[in-house]
């Protein structure tokens, strides 16, 4: 492909095979993953020669799965990573930062992986893309798609919030609402990409599409001042956003631009959906599907590809797991919004639920610098904190009304 890019290389057997839109290995069925010549990438790739590239996670174009310099970009990535002083204060975290990738330009971490995804499939030659979304990636697909002119296939559950459906609809892809959850979905689309040959970017594409992930580490780091955080809380639907996480700080370390570290990950599912917890739980890396029932659509994969590697870098660091009911999945995020002003959807009320029961429980020490991914806008499902937010007091455009509103408000003030 290019001498920064191997191939692929199975994950389970070691196999290569020439980087192709292919995702499974023949002989034994693992996932595959690209496969870099970072003797040859170390040579060249600087901290200084990332700080003048471009203000997009492109400006880590040396460590991503593509050759072209024309890739397809609509300004993802380098979202904020600040200091969460009042959420940290109220969980006991002195060093507590919030990456906060809700602002990418369809307002979710997607957008990494599309951009990547998208650029590698114009390399090869498609002119159709397409995906199975629990919301989140159809909205980035369809609008990275029209952006670069593709014919684009969304497929999703049907009964997905609103504003994801209309989040993806407004790029005007064809959308496939099917009638079951995101792995019967799933299961659909590996049919459809294997007759159809079209860039499914999760499915013959996942290879490269995945590794977009990474950049929320490299960005972490370059944010930090090139250093890895001591700990790290991900929210896992296929688990592969902690993989690459993990990836990206060892990737880093690999090539000399940050030093040895021991960055611990953990983990926070819904208790609805939290089939990688349960096989920490039960200390082994074999996970067994569920059937989601949860709030938190967008981490509601049942059957998650990337759990059993999620699983196992989450034991082999000493992170820690843990889940969120429906109702503290609501409390989380009225607690991120109350605290540091951000708004974010179900996901990240389940990263912020599970933060905080790693913080009581001493998993997390109070001294650690941590940092927690949110990964999704809190206007993408708002079905979720309907009835739990500030109710309008409505008044007729008179002094009195006001006055009589302040004083009833006032006095449920004081009372708390």
């Amino acid at each position: 492909m290019s001498q920064k890019i191997k191939g692929l290389k199975c994950k389970e057997c070691g196999r290569l095979y020439p980087a192709d839109p292919i995702h499974v290995c023949e002989f034994c069925f693992g996932p595959l993953e690209v496969d870099y010549n970072y003797d040859f990438i170390k040579r060249s790739l600087t901290h200084g020669k990332i700080e003048s590239g471009p203000h997009t996670l492109w400006r880590y174009w040396d460590l991503l799965p593509v050759v072209t310099d024309n890739v397809v970009s609509i300004h993802e990535g380098m979202t904020p990573l600040f200091h969460a002083k009042r959420l940290g204060a109220e969980l006991g975290l002195s060093n507590l930062f919030i990456k906060n990738d809700s602002v990418n330009p369809t307002y979710s971490f997607k957008d990494r992986v599309v951009s990547v995804a998208l650029s590698r499939a114009r390399e090869l030659g498609f002119d159709t893309v397409a995906c199975a979304s629990t919301g989140n990636l159809a909205g980035s697909v369809a609008a990275y798609g029209a952006v670069a002119g593709f014919k684009t296939f969304v497929f999703m559950p049907a009964d997905l919030e609103s504003g994801k459906i209309i989040g993806a609809g407004i790029y005007d892809p064809v959308i496939v609402g099917v009638r079951g959850n995101y792995d019967e979905v799933n299961r659909l689309c590996a049919e459809v990409a294997d007759t159809f040959k079209w860039a499914f970017v999760n499915v013959n594409l996942r290879p490269y599409y995945s590794e977009g992930s990474k950049t929320l580490a490299f960005e972490t780091a370059e944010q930090l001042g090139w250093r890895a955080p001591d700990h790290c809380v991900v929210p896992a639907a296929s688990g592969s956003l902690l993989t690459k996480i993990h990836k990206g700080f060892k990737e880093l370390e690999l090539i000399g631009l940050i030093p040895k570290h021991k960055t611990r990950m953990s983990v926070a599912q819904a208790e609805g959906c939290g089939p990688v917890v349960t096989a920490i739980r039960e200390k082994t890396d074999i996970v067994r599907p569920v059937r989601p029932r949860t709030i938190a659509k967008s981490l509601a994969i049942g059957n998650p590809a990337d759990g059993p590697y999620a699983a196992r870098i989450v034991q082999d660091t000493h992170g820690g797991a843990d889940t969120a009911t429906d109702a503290e999945i609501v409390e989380g995020i009225r607690t991120l919004a109350r605290t540091e002003g951000v708004f974010t959807e179900t996901a990240g009320g389940v990263t912020v639920a599970v933060l905080k029961k790693l913080a009581k429980t001493g998993i997390i020490s109070s001294d650690e610098l941590v940092v927690a991914y949110i990964t999704g806008n809190g206007l993408k499902t708002i079905e979720a904190v309907s009835g739990h937010t500030a109710p309008m007091n409505e008044i007729s455009p008179l002094l009195s009304e006001f006055r009589e509103l302040y004083d009833r408000v006032s006095v449920r003030s004081v009372q708390g």
